[in-house]
């Protein structure tokens, strides 16, 4: 007996139709950028606001209710089939890094928006659907992620008002300039009793669903994290006139470090990163007397993390003594690991299914997202997009139109999957 052959997804025709729409409107934004050449769109600047009305046109044009949030977060609703019905969520960011892809968070945001139209195009369903478009996922401008998501969850930090830019503007200035309110950022919080979750459809920033040879994933769990800005002084003296043994290298002993967290991440199977290095005071003839640079640590679990960082603090503290010099970190980011709810990422599986996959592969997400936010006030889960090659914060970052189509079918399925289950219980 010959074995059936494997089911190969299939996106339906309106799917098609709506990822042809979603890869233009990618295409769109890319325009929207301060720089020539290249997608750099950043938080509370002109490109913000323009990003937001050319979406909130889209938004209105598929139905939805906009709004912009105490915050600068884009919004837009279609209400359900009660005044008093729960609201379940969907977006991602419109934000980005500096020469940045074109999918990275918008293809989210867009693939929501013609969600809501579609599922909604019958009537209301027992929920209310708002999708929003995150405004600062990223931290690119301020050096803090996730600014839009955190004022939505409610967990704003007075402190923050304080984070200054490249050219000195603080967070307060800017919100003042972009004309919102720093003593309203309050009012962008949801009330958290009345959400059933969120929903976020990204692209993988890894290669795992390529290597599966699948469009799309589930996400179990978002990476706990933790950043650092790490100052390494040792002394500047003469290049020539300086011996080795007379050294207090600080360039070298941040050189070092970084070859340590590596390392010792590579052993421990957790991912740390040194993104940032500047040097003092450079000049080709004087020895570094001061290293500044950056510790991204990524790991699945909080106490794993942890862990790795005290291994990671005990290798500065070697070379730190070895070398003569101070190394001295000061955490400037922490956030813990976010699990996916069973009852959602249920929803995304079946999803997936309905587009032909009766395997979908299960993803633990390495990087950060507005979900990490949303799961400290309701439940969430996510549906990763095959990104070929796995590459991210690249402008070779990229998602087919016919894994764009069959995501909106699952992402489809999905919501009504949680709207069903909703109306079962009630």
């Amino acid at each position: 007996m010959t074995a059936a052959a494997p089911t190969v997804p299939a996106a339906s025709g309106r799917a098609l139709a709506d990822a042809a729409t979603v890869v233009r409107w990618c295409d769109e934004l890319a325009a929207v950028s301060q720089d020539d050449g290249r997608i750099t769109r950043v938080y509370l600047s002109p490109e913000h606001a323009r990003a937001n009305a050319v979406v909130d046109g889209w938004m209105r044009d598929a139905g939805l209710e906009t709004w912009q949030d105490a915050a600068g977060n884009l919004h837009g609703r279609v209400a359900g089939a009660t005044p008093d019905a729960p609201v379940l969520l969907l977006g991602s960011h419109l934000d980005t890094v500096v020469d940045a892809g074109r999918y990275d968070g918008v293809v989210g945001v867009l693939m929501a928006i013609r969600t809501v139209a579609r599922v909604t195009a019958a009537g209301p369903l027992p929920v209310a659907l708002e999708v929003v478009a995150f405004s600062d996922e990223e931290g690119t401008r301020f050096g803090k992620a996730l600014l839009g998501s955190s004022a939505v969850a409610g967990v704003w930090d007075e402190g923050w008002w304080d984070l200054e830019d490249g050219d000195g503007v603080t967070l307060r200035d800017a919100f003042t300039a972009f004309g919102l309110d720093p003593e309203r950022v309050g009012e962008a919080a949801v009330r958290p009793e009345r959400l059933v979750g969120y929903l976020e459809a990204h692209i993988e920033q890894g290669p795992w669903l390529e290597r599966a040879g699948q469009a799309l994933g589930v996400v179990t769990s978002i990476a706990s994290a933790r950043r650092f800005a790490v100052e390494a002084v040792g002394e500047a003296r003469h290049a020539g006139g300086t011996p080795y043994e007379r050294r207090h290298d600080a360039l070298l002993a941040a050189a070092e470090a970084a070859l340590a967290v590596e390392r010792i991440c590579r052993a421990e199977q957790h991912v740390g990163t040194v993104g940032t290095m500047t040097v003092e005071p450079g000049a080709v003839n004087v020895v570094p007397g001061l290293a500044r640079f950056s510790v991204d640590l990524r790991g699945e679990f909080d106490e794993g993390r942890d862990r790795v960082w005290e291994t990671i603090l005990a290798a500065f503290d070697e070379i730190a003594a070895r070398r003569g010099v101070t190394v001295t970190p000061t955490e400037v980011h922490r956030a813990p690991a976010v699990f996916c709810a069973p009852r959602l990422t249920a929803a995304v599986r079946a999803g997936i299914v309905a587009t032909g996959e009766t395997d979908p592969t299960e993803l633990f997400s390495r990087a950060g997202h507005d979900a990490m936010s949303l799961g400290l006030v309701t439940d969430v889960a996510m549906l990763f997009l095959r990104n070929p090659d796995g590459i991210s914060h690249h402008p070779d970052e990229f998602v087919s139109e016919d894994d764009v189509a069959l995501g909106l079918d699952a992402l489809a399925v999905a919501v009504e999957r949680v709207a069903d289950d909703l109306a079962a219980r009630s």
